[in-house]
C-alpha cells in the first residue's frame, strides 16, 4: 500500500496520532506536557514513532530521518527531565516547553517529506526529498516554530511575574 511495508503502515498510523495529538495540546493548551492526557498520548506515540522508525531503511541504510529519530528521542528526554525534575533550576519551564515544542516541528520534517513525495500516487507534488518544495515547507514550518516558542516563552515570563 503506497510502497510501505507492515511496519511502515504501523509507523505512519502511530505518527498520526502523534501529529493529532501535538496539534490538540498546542492549541487546547498552547503547550505540549506531560501533566496532560493529550500530552502523554503525544509523547508515547511519539517515542513509539522513533523506535519504529529505526526498523524503516526506504533509502538503503542508516539515514538522515534514523538521526532525527535520535535527536528527537533526546529531546524529548530533556523536554521530560526539564517538567518532572527541573533540572535546569528556574530555566526549566522554558527549555521544557521549547523542548516539546521543537519535537513536534521534528514531526513535521518527515510528515512533509514523506507526504510531497509520494501524494498524489501518480504525480507527487515533490520528486524526493532535497525538492526545494520540501525545503521551503519545512522552513514555513520552522519558521511556524519560532513563533510559537516565543509566544510560549513570552506566556511563561508573564505568569513568573
Amino acid at each position: 500500500m503506497y510502497g510501505l511495508t507492515s511496519l511502515g503502515i504501523f509507523h505512519t498510523l502511530i505518527s498520526l496520532i502523534a501529529l493529532a495529538s501535538g496539534i490538540i495540546a498546542l492549541l487546547r493548551n498552547k503547550e505540549i506536557t506531560w501533566n496532560k492526557l493529550v500530552g502523554k498520548i503525544y509523547v508515547v506515540s511519539t517515542v513509539i514513532v522513533c523506535i519504529t522508525g529505526f526498523g524503516i531503511f526506504q533509502h538503503g541504510g542508516f539515514g538522515k530521518a534514523h538521526g532525527l529519530g535520535i535527536v528527537t528521542l533526546i529531546v524529548l528526554g530533556v523536554a521530560l527531565l526539564a517538567e518532572k525534575n527541573k533540572i535546569f533550576g528556574s530555566t526549566s519551564p522554558y527549555i521544557a516547553v521549547g523542548s516539546f515544542s521543537a519535537t513536534f516541528f521534528f514531526h513535521l520534517i518527515p510528515a512533509f517529506t514523506e507526504s510531497l513525495t509520494r501524494l498524489p500516487l501518480d504525480a507527487p507534488i515533490a520528486s524526493n526529498p532535497d525538492d526545494p518544495k520540501i525545503q521551503l515547507a519545512v522552513g514555513i514550518c520552522f519558521l511556524l516554530f519560532v513563533i510559537g516558542v516565543t509566544m510560549q516563552i513570552l506566556k511563561l515570563k508573564s505568569k513568573a511575574r
